[in-house]
């Protein structure tokens, strides 16, 4: 599993609470598009209506070598996912501050996946504290190094 492209903000953004695989409905000129890697998950976020799941604001630039017939660049796709997944998201998303968003996608054999999760967004302190501890993490991992390159 190959990754394509990925969603940087979503973990600083959202705390991740339950991740799902979802397959995507594409054009053959949307799949060549993405062998390119001209795909942007950036802001991409996904809503389920009428017990269909679709992701939004999913970049897919357009197939420079494709015939006459061009696919639309910010579509909404449509997740293929089994339908007990579309009720457990549907309810999640009636949750109030719960939202789906897409985390990366990837190749898979042949085909494409999304990943997709729950996400419950934070608020600046939490971004704030997860920075925090990143450094300190960072800071915590040095100093081992170099207590462990002194005793060699």
């Amino acid at each position: 599993m190959s990754d394509i492209a990925t969603n940087r903000k979503a973990p600083r953004d959202y705390h991740i609470l339950e991740k799902y695989e979802a397959g995507i409905e594409l054009k053959g000129s949307e799949v060549k598009s993405i062998r390119l890697g001209h795909i942007n998950l950036g802001d991409s976020f996904a809503h389920v209506d009428r017990g269909q799941v679709f992701l939004f604001n999913c970049s897919i630039q357009p197939y420079e070598k494709a015939s006459h017939t061009q696919h639309e660049t910010m579509a909404a796709r449509r997740l293929l996912l089994n339908k007990n997944e579309i009720f457990k998201l549907a309810a999640a998303t009636q949750q109030k501050g719960l939202s789906i968003v897409a985390l990366r996608a990837y190749w898979k054999g042949r085909r494409v996946k999304i990943e997709i999760a729950v996400g419950k967004g934070k608020n600046k302190g939490d971004q704030r504290d997860d920075l925090k501890k990143k450094v300190e993490d960072r800071e915590a991992q040095r100093e081992m190094a170099r207590f462990n390159e002194r005793g060699k």
